[in-house]
């Protein structure tokens, strides 16, 4: 009885620790236009970590990791495509498909709605003037203004996050 309880917890602090991991990833992207690829590592490391509680406890099976993964795998590779095609930045892809993971096929299409709208919104505040992202100082030749998708990524992941907890 207490395994199931102790399990349980472990999950709920992995997932608390996902939403540490995105929320340094965003305020990366949002100071530099860069992700490190050591937040994208951890995250998929605590998927990991993540599957194998769930495993322990019964409630996600050998199966459903499986799926999680051809999820990622396929999220990953559509990315990969944008990224070529200089729509999407490499970080931003790892970032997306790490979190990916936990998504899962019941809530991969929340992921990306949720992302979407997010950087939407992100991408209105950028043509509004607001200051998303780096800035070039005085003197510098203007940058190009970029969108900075970490925030967004991190508002999707936080949002299946939250939906994991809750159930």
């Amino acid at each position: 009885m207490a395994l199931p309880n102790l399990v349980t917890l472990l999950q709920t602090g992995c997932l608390a620790i996902l939403a540490v991991l995105l929320i340094a990833a965003a305020w990366q992207d949002l100071r530099t236009l860069h992700i490190e690829n050591g937040l994208s590592i951890a995250i998929a490391a605590l998927f990991a970590a993540w599957a194998v509680f769930g495993l322990a406890s019964g409630t996600f099976p050998l199966s459903a990791i499986g799926v999680s993964i051809a999820c990622a795998t396929g999220l990953f590779a559509a990315g990969a495509a944008a990224f070529a095609a200089g729509m999407m930045g490499g970080g931003d892809v790892k970032l997306l498909a790490a979190v990916a993971l936990f998504a899962g096929p019941a809530q991969i299409l929340d992921l990306l709605l949720v992302t979407a709208v997010a950087g939407g919104l992100l991408g209105i505040a950028l043509l509004a003037g607001a200051p998303v992202g780096p800035v070039s100082g005085p003197g510098e030749a203007a940058l190009r203004r970029r969108l900075p998708y970490g925030p967004a990524i991190a508002v999707g992941g936080l949002w299946v996050a939250t939906r994991l907890v809750v159930g």
